[in-house]
């Protein structure tokens, strides 16, 4: 039977875009249960959305959520190494509900793999008009003060806007080019609670491709699932977590030292995380999180919904919601 056949409600139509963002959640769910690919789908979107310039008007030029990761012409940035894994493990359901368009099937497979990972629900909005084609994409050096990937942050230093401290890169990066508080810069990171760095893609970690080159935790044996369930998706990397398929504070919990690097030498730090615990602002919203999850949650929620809609333009103007 097909979408349209029976998406209709006794007395109004369902939306044919809802229909398909229904359907698609569901494979994109039974998508990441088998490959235990939450945190490179939330990446995907997260690289995709972190293109957007407030500074810009224009768009689609201002970059945004707006799909702009489903081509090489982004995808070839040096950041969104890998990132192409993630893409064609959407091609065959964009290509079954097209009319979903991938802008929507990328934020949507993002907060997919955050709540299947145990984190919060997140009022997502749908409707994205999406960029046709990769002429439409942004440019890695459109983006005043930043030298490249479209001001994208980088694993460590030299940072391409010139910043002298992690923390002022971030602020430059979430702050002045996207418009996150240093509240939500602090919630966003907390999703370095799911994911790895690989030796191959970031260069960031010793860590890289396959068992032998594992750390601890992402050695193809190692359950890291919220649900204690076997399978790590493919083994190798470096983890920031011990359970880095679960979605949870352990980010900020697990213990640091005056550095604000992690006690245990098995798991992998950025500049950028150690920052959160000696910048005085930051650290303010990390004892936070790290006495309270479900305050954690809340604010990553809205975080992560602010970054979903940045630069969009929705159809109709409202946006569309899943039942």
């Amino acid at each position: 039977m097909s979408c349209f056949s029976w998406c209709f409600s006794f007395l109004m139509p369902e939306d044919h875009r809802v229909c398909g963002l229904r359907h698609a959640k569901e494979e994109i769910k039974a998508m990441i249960d088998t490959k235990n690919c939450n945190p490179i789908m939330v990446r995907l979107a997260w690289h995709d959305s972190g293109t957007y310039d407030q500074r810009i008007q224009e768009w689609p030029q201002r970059g945004g959520a707006s799909g702009g990761n489903w081509f090489p012409e982004q995808l070839d940035f040096e950041a969104n190494a890998g990132l192409e894994k993630a893409r064609d493990f959407l091609k065959p359901i964009l290509e079954k509900y097209p009319h979903v368009g991938q802008a929507d099937l990328i934020q949507l497979a993002s907060a997919v793999a955050i709540e299947h990972a145990g984190g919060p629900k997140i009022d997502m909005k749908y409707g994205r008009l999406w960029v046709a084609a990769g002429d439409c994409c942004v440019k890695s050096d459109s983006r005043e003060g930043f030298s490249g990937n479209a001001g994208l942050p980088d694993a460590g230093p030299p940072f391409g806007c010139g910043a002298s401290t992690a923390a002022e890169h971030l602020r430059n990066v979430f702050g002045k080019k996207m418009g996150f508080t240093d509240q939500e810069i602090v919630a966003l990171s907390g999703g370095h609670t799911i994911g790895r760095i690989f030796k191959e893609r970031s260069g960031a970690c010793p860590f890289g491709y396959g068992n032998a080159a594992a750390s601890k935790y992402t050695k193809e044996d190692c359950i890291a699932r919220r649900d204690g369930g076997k399978g790590i998706g493919m083994a190798g990397g470096g983890a920031w977590t011990k359970n880095w398929l679960t979605f949870d504070n352990t980010y900020f919990t697990q213990p640091k030292d005056e550095r604000g690097y992690p006690l245990d030498k098995d798991l992998v730090w950025l500049e950028t995380d150690a920052c959160l615990w000696t910048d005085p602002i930051f650290k303010q919203y990390v004892e936070t999180y790290t006495k309270d999850q479900d305050a954690f949650f809340r604010d990553y929620a809205k975080a992560h919904k602010k970054l979903s809609e940045l630069g969009c333009k929705f159809d109709p103007p409202q946006g569309l919601k899943l039942p």
